[in-house]
Formats: structure tokens, C-alpha cells, sequence
């Protein structure tokens, strides 16, 4: 496929608001709800060049609007309900996971030598080292013992060329990316087809116009209170969606593999507001428990690659076939076109890959710098929630199935759009004093002990937000709906 060099749109002139009306628009939602935001604070609010702080309280406050849009709408309100976003507490909840504590004790972040950048013989690249697996067919790659030192894995590294690494490490179950500049990300044929709005909405084609499907009742205390939520995904910008929805008074079901691992550093702090349910799709028991789950269920959540449930006969189309007023919701790396579709990717891999890291240290005066916080997660994850409301709200106006599209490179060329901060002004930036953290925290008895974690940014008028359903360990709870 040939590259071709897009233009960037130039938003770095938009308010918060204008974030706000923008994306908004694209959804098709009603221009009157937009009155009701309420946004305090100003300043950059991250520490860093792109304008972090923006995308935080912007995207949070879009999937608060858009679950008070479902709420007025359900109980036939004039006016949408008001809803208030800080800066400063929005910028705290893109860190969460780094706040979350359990018994008194923060949580500890476990380090491998695999991970993070490393120096090959024309640049560098990152290796992802999230799960076990993927540490595992690194090393294989490399041909380096598993106990390696990082000395020894830097070696291995450096006779190999960036892009070869890269390409090389796709084929054989790594998540790796050669650490680019924006220059050099522009002429690769995947960032030729990112859409330049980070939210994808379609109403889908239906031959059953007619399919019942539960009302929401109104008098509830939550906006999104009766909503039925199966939620596949692991580590953060998926569970984030999640997590949002379950905030706002969804009953989310979070479906794990029985084979795969638990990840306390992201599942402790995503997993507030879900019960959790282990099923084996590969499994005919556990599968029919599924499909008795998705006749009546909302939404499906999936953070898979595209394509990859398909491989399970759970297509987007099969899904809406077995419940025609589904919303499926769909969270990828790279998009769902173009040659990356298919590849394995986090937010630390889309940021090495696709510029961020090399701009951010410039600005700096470092080789390359990550963002302050996993801001293409966090954004990608209320992006979706989002995109899963207004889906919501339309289906109850218009009816039908929907599917929602958010990719992280695609946030990632959004927040690109927004511009930077002038000179050195992003990293003139004071973190939150303890005492006004300490404000923004909550402590509640969990499966693990005492977990004290960040309360949502979001409050609403007249309405209750925030988690009832602490985390507990995988596969707690039965397969069935409240």
C-alpha cells in the first residue's frame, strides 16, 4: 500500500468546550445538552507539552454528558441534568491506577528487564511486558535465557535494526514498536487511514425493526440503571469504558478466560463497579451461558483485535443477530483498517510508534519522554463510554443496533491535533498537594482488603455517581443478571 502523508487538523485554537462540541456533533446528539456542562479549573493541568490536561477533562466530561443525555431522555426531561468535571480531578483520574491503594499500601508496579526502550543498531524500540506471554516470546525472539539481565537483553537487542525488531516481533507474539518520529509515523500507510475523530458511531442495517427490547424505566438513581453491560477486556482503556458505565448505575458483567492471568496493578483500580464471571468461550457449557447472556444484555464491550472473536462465531454480526438492539462496542490499537489493524498494541507501544514519545522529549530536551499518564487509554476508555451512551440514547430514540469504534492511535492523532503548549509552560505544572488528593479519595472494603482509590471525576445534578461493586477475585460471581 502506498504512504500517504495526511495533514494533521489543526485544533490547537479549541477550548475544552469546543473538544466538547465538536466530538459531540459527530455523534449526532442534541446541541441543546451541550449548555449543561460545567467545567472549573484552567491551565494545563498535565505535565507535559500536548495538551493532556485538555483531553482528560474534555473526554470525562463527554461520557458524563452523554449518560445524563440517556437519563433525561428515559424520564422525559426537559433539560439535560448538570454536569460538573474539575480539571484537577479529571487529571487525576487519567493517573488512577497510580493512586489506588489496598490495606494502606500502594500498589507496587513490577518491573522486567524486557521492558521499556532499548537501543538497537539504527535507533530504539519498546518491548510491551504486560503479560507473561508476551515477556516470554520476547526473550524467545531474542534467543536469551528467561532469567536475563538487562545487560544481556540490550545486547541481544543491538544487533538487530528497529523496524526489523518490530516486524519480527509481531510475527512471533511480542508487542514491540520502533520508537519514531512524527515525521517518520506520517509516511507509514497505517496513519494514512486514522479517522480525524476519535469516535466511530453506526447504526446497523437490521431485518427484525420490530425486535422487543427492555425500556428504561424512569425514576431511577443512576443514569444508566438497568443498563446490561458484558465486558471483555484486560488492562485499561477498554476497562476504563467499563468501569465509566458501572459509575453511572450499569450492571457490568466482566468476562474473563479462566486461562488467563490476574493482573492486579490495572485490574484492582478498572474492576470498581463489575461483578466478575469467568467463562471459557472455547467451551460449548460455558459458551450457551454466554449467548443466555446476550439475549438480554445492552452492550458488548471487546478489546480484542479485529477480527479475533469472529474466530469464535462472535462477530459483530452474529452478535446482532442473536440480539438486533445490540450496542457493540469495539476498542482496538490501530484502527480497524489498514495493514496495523490486525497487530497487538498498548498505549505505550502507540505512543513509541506513532511520535508522542520522541515530540514529548524533544520539547523536553530528552531523546524521547512518555506522556505524564496512559492518556490513550484513559481518553480511548471514556471515548468509548461515550460512544456506548449516545449509541444508548439513539437506540432509544431511533431504535436498532449499534457498533462503537475507538482506537488508541486514533486518540492518539486527536490529542496531536490539539496543539501544545507554548515553550516550557506544559511542564510548569504543580501536582495535586496531598491534603487536596487525599479530598478526591474513597476507602471501601473489597475481595483483597481495604481499597482506597480516586472517586469519579464526574458529579450530576439530582443524580448519584460512582461504585457500590468492589474488586474482587476473577470468576466471583455467578453468570446471570441482577
Amino acid at each position: 500500500m502506498q504512504s500517504i502523508n495526511r495533514v494533521i487538523p489543526d485544533r490547537s485554537k479549541l477550548s475544552t468546550t469546543n473538544i466538547i462540541t465538536e466530538v459531540w456533533a459527530s455523534l449526532g446528539l442534541p446541541a441543546s445538552a451541550l449548555s449543561s456542562v460545567h467545567l472549573p479549573g484552567d491551565g494545563p493541568g498535565l505535565l507535559s507539552s500536548f495538551k493532556v490536561g485538555q483531553l482528560a477533562q474534555s473526554t470525562i466530561a463527554l461520557s458524563g454528558l452523554s449518560a445524563a443525555l440517556v437519563h433525561a431522555a428515559r424520564n422525559r426531561f426537559p433539560t439535560v441534568p448538570t454536569v460538573t468535571v474539575p480539571l484537577q480531578h479529571a487529571c487525576a483520574e487519567f493517573n488512577s491506577e497510580k493512586h489506588l491503594c489496598i490495606n494502606g499500601k500502594p500498589k507496587t508496579h513490577i518491573s522486567y528487564p524486557i521492558g521499556g526502550l532499548h537501543r538497537s543498531s539504527d535507533g530504539w524500540v519498546r518491548i510491551h511486558d504486560g503479560f507473561p506471554h508476551h515477556r516470554q516470546n520476547a526473550l524467545a525472539l531474542l534467543n536469551v535465557p528467561r532469567d536475563s539481565s538487562k545487560a544481556t537483553i540490550d545486547a541481544a537487542i543491538s544487533t538487530w535494526k528497529a523496524k526489523d525488531l518490530e516486524e519480527q516481533g509481531m510475527k512471533n507474539g511480542c508487542v514491540i514498536a520502533a520508537l519514531r518520529s512524527f515525521e517518520e509515523w506520517d509516511t507509514t500507510p497505517q496513519a494514512a487511514v486514522l479517522p480525524d475523530l476519535p469516535i466511530k458511531l453506526t447504526k446497523l442495517p437490521t431485518n427484525t425493526p420490530n425486535h422487543p427490547r427492555r425500556s428504561l424505566a424512569s425514576g431511577n438513581t443512576k443514569c444508566l440503571e438497568g443498563i446490561r453491560v458484558l465486558d471483555f477486556s484486560r488492562v485499561l482503556a477498554a476497562p476504563i469504558a467499563g468501569r465509566t458505565l458501572a459509575a453511572h448505575g450499569a450492571d457490568v458483567l466482566w468476562i474473563t478466560a479462566p486461562h488467563l492471568p490476574d493482573l492486579p496493578e490495572c485490574d484492582r483500580d478498572t474492576a470498581r463497579g463489575k461483578r466478575s464471571v469467568q467463562l471459557d468461550l472455547c467451551n460449548v457449557a460455558d459458551k450457551q451461558k454466554f449467548y443466555k447472556l446476550l439475549e438480554d444484555a445492552d452492550v458488548v464491550l471487546q478489546a480484542y483485535r479485529p477480527g479475533a472473536l469472529a474466530g469464535l462465531g462472535l462477530s459483530t454480526e452474529e452478535l446482532v443477530k442473536r440480539n438486533p438492539s445490540l450496542v457493540v462496542a469495539n476498542l482496538s490499537a490501530w484502527g480497524t483498517e489498514g495493514e496495523w489493524k490486525g497487530r497487538r498494541g498498548y498505549d505505550s507501544i502507540v505512543q513509541t510508534a506513532t511520535g508522542l514519545n520522541v515530540a514529548e522529549g524533544q520539547a523536553a530536551g530528552e531523546e524521547a519522554r512518555v506522556l505524564p499518564c496512559q492518556a490513550l487509554d484513559h481518553g480511548s476508555g471514556y471515548l468509548l463510554a461515550t460512544g456506548i451512551a449516545a449509541a444508548l440514547y439513539r437506540r432509544e430514540v431511533e431504535g436498532g443496533s449499534w457498533v462503537v469504534e475507538v482506537s488508541l492511535a486514533g486518540t492518539g492523532r486527536y490529542l496531536r491535533s490539539l496543539g501544545r503548549h507554548e515553550g516550557r509552560s506544559g511542564f510548569d505544572v504543580e501536582n495535586l498537594a496531598e491534603d487536596d488528593l487525599k479530598g478526591l479519595l474513597e476507602t471501601k472494603e473489597s475481595g483483597f482488603g481495604s481499597l482506597t482509590a480516586l472517586k469519579h471525576s464526574v458529579s450530576i445534578q439530582d443524580v448519584s455517581v460512582g461504585w457500590e461493586v468492589m474488586p474482587k477475585p476473577l470468576g466471583s460471581d455467578e453468570a446471570r443478571w441482577l
